[in-house]
């Protein structure tokens, strides 16, 4: 079993996972440490204001691929959860139900996948909007975090209202 915490000061989203055995579920605790709300989101999982120093939970079944958690900024959504992000929004919705609109800092997992192990990453290929970090405290794994202010280093090209976007989504191309 691995356990995953915070280990840094910088990055303000932060993932907590608890992996379990191969038939048991995973349990990731998303706590926001920005100094501003951020929206958390999660394809299996939903959606949920999170003002700072704020935590939501999630349970992810044993065997889930493709999966995400992002945050979210400068949303507003109405009693019924419509409404709009302006970083990560996913078609409007509250609880997500699709993945975001880039930009947007992204973890994804897969649980029990090849050797029955977890995998897990943050990935930019959606562009940057959030510093994040994904860390283990126990097991073998070592956690890994986006802490640098790529928003303020976003070339003119790529940048976009709240995030960064990846040149790949800007250019129509690969070749980055």
């Amino acid at each position: 079993m691995s356990r995953f915490s915070y280990l840094s000061l910088f990055p303000c989203f932060l993932l907590f996972a608890h992996f379990f055995t191969l038939s048991n579920a995973a349990t990731f605790e998303i706590r926001n440490q920005c100094a501003y709300t951020v929206w958390a989101a999660a394809v299996p999982g939903g959606g949920r204001r999170l003002d700072r120093g704020q935590s939501w939970t999630i349970t992810a079944n044993a065997g889930t691929t493709q999966a995400r958690i992002w945050g979210r900024t400068k949303c507003n959504f109405n009693g019924a959860g419509r409404g709009t992000c302006e970083t990560g929004d996913c078609n409007g919705l509250l609880q997500c139900q699709a993945f975001g609109k880039p930009p947007n800092t992204l973890a994804e997992y897969a649980l029990n996948q090849f050797n029955n192990l977890d995998f897990f990453d943050i990935s930019l290929v959606d562009g940057f909007n959030v510093p994040m970090d994904f860390s283990p405290v126990s097991g073998n794994c070592r956690g890994i975090r986006c802490a640098a202010d790529i928003n303020g280093q976003c070339p003119n090209p790529l940048r976009a209202s709240g995030g960064c976007n990846n040149p790949c989504t800007v250019f129509k191309t690969d070749q980055y």
